[in-house]
């Protein structure tokens, strides 16, 4: 039966791969995990479906999942990302592991969103049992390492702290649902969202001047006792001296000058409570990088630990490969009696070799073109 058009079609935000294409995604993948090897992280994989209990409660827009029934009537999703499911898994199967856990992953992730891709794969790192500045920095200096590993020329990372925006919403009073609105269109950088917010907040005016001055503070440290001039109050210092520490220690991995502070940087995932960070390669204009601090999530899974991580959205960065040809078997093998063909391919692979059987007889003229388009070198004729 002939496929109607829809069948023929794949859905929005999905895409096919090549063999061009899935050659570079798994040598990417292939060299950003063996770094991560390097720096003694391990690697797990979670399931694509979890009961949306599991990933639901801590996603912002619950609509931007996938789900499904289960026979029993139980709500699943795909997995949007990797951060939760891996807390629920070092909760579990991994609970009473000695700590600090260094945790790394390769999957696809689905989200049911505007974006351009709804289905891309991401690797990352999960640093779990740590609230010391220097697990943060060690994730920084591993996700600007994977970037520059990779090839990359032009990248830029920015470093902010969620710990300013909210210690800012205390001290002003602000309302949650305000707070709310406030927080996503920061995260989305729109910023006519932003002026729309603070100018019907009704706010106290130095607020909102303060509001409308954070997404443009970036740069290095001189930022940082510009936010100590606003306020005295102890939330906005120990952030600001917390995110001193990180960009200090950056300085010691030798990879400072690729990070900017960026006080206007907020992550779209709620569970972020410290440091948070984006990776930006040229030509793109959405974050290849994010991550961040989040030591509350732990707790929604009844073993409270501290814990940072990043992700690296690798889908999104074969753009910036060339596509090459796809490299063709060794050899080559044909001939007239198929007995002898099918055994000589055998030997060859018990060799190591990668081998081409032609399929029925053909002339040796036939042969040779056929391995000069698939680009097998070596041709051989049996029988």
């Amino acid at each position: 039966m002939l496929r109607t058009n829809l069948g023929q079609r794949i859905p929005e935000g999905m895409r096919d791969l090549l063999p061009e294409e899935i050659v570079i995604q798994e040598r990417l993948e292939a060299e950003v995990l063996s770094l991560f090897g390097q720096w003694s992280y391990q690697k797990v994989l979670t399931p694509t479906l979890e009961f949306s209990a599991c990933v639901q409660p801590d996603l912002e827009q619950a609509d931007s999942l996938y789900k499904f029934f289960d026979r029993e009537g139980r709500i699943l999703a795909m997995r949007p990302e990797l951060t939760i499911p891996i807390a629920r898994l070092v909760s579990t199967r991994m609970r009473g592991s000695a700590l600090p856990l260094r945790l790394c992953y390769g999957a696809d992730v689905y989200r049911n969103t505007s974006v351009r891709h709804r289905e891309f794969r991401q690797v990352g790192v999960e640093l779990v049992g740590s609230s010391h500045e220097l697990a943060d920095a060690e994730v920084i200096a591993l996700a600007v390492e994977a970037i520059a590993g990779l090839g990359i020329k032009n990248y830029q990372f920015n470093l902010g702290h969620m710990g300013i925006f909210s210690g800012l919403m205390l001290e002003a009073g602000v309302d949650e649902g305000l707070q709310a609105k406030l927080e996503e269109a920061l995260a989305r950088k729109d910023m006519v969202s932003v002026e729309k917010c603070v100018g019907q907040s009704g706010l106290p005016e130095r607020v909102q001047e303060l509001l409308l001055r954070l997404p443009h503070l970036h740069g290095g440290e001189e930022i940082l006792d510009e936010v100590l001039e606003w306020s005295a109050r102890p939330a906005i210092r120990e952030a600001v001296e917390s995110l001193r520490r990180i960009y200090q220690y950056l300085n010691d991995f030798g990879i400072q000058e690729n990070v900017s502070l960026d006080l206007g940087i907020l992550r779209g995932f709620s569970y972020y409570t410290g440091a948070v960070f984006e990776g930006y390669v040229s030509g793109m204009g959405f974050p290849v990088v994010e991550g961040g601090r989040y030591d509350t999530l732990y707790a929604d899974f009844g073993v409270p630990q501290p814990a940072t991580g990043f992700a690296i959205h690798l889908g999104n960065l074969l753009e910036q490969f060339p596509l090459s040809p796809t490299e063709g078997a060794d050899v080559l093998v044909y001939g007239s009696d198929a007995k002898l063909i099918i055994h000589q391919c055998q030997v060859l692979r018990a060799k190591g070799k990668r081998v081409e059987m032609a399929l029925g007889v053909i002339e040796n003229e036939v042969a040779q073109a056929m391995a000069h388009q698939r680009r097998i070198p070596e041709v051989i004729c049996v029988g």
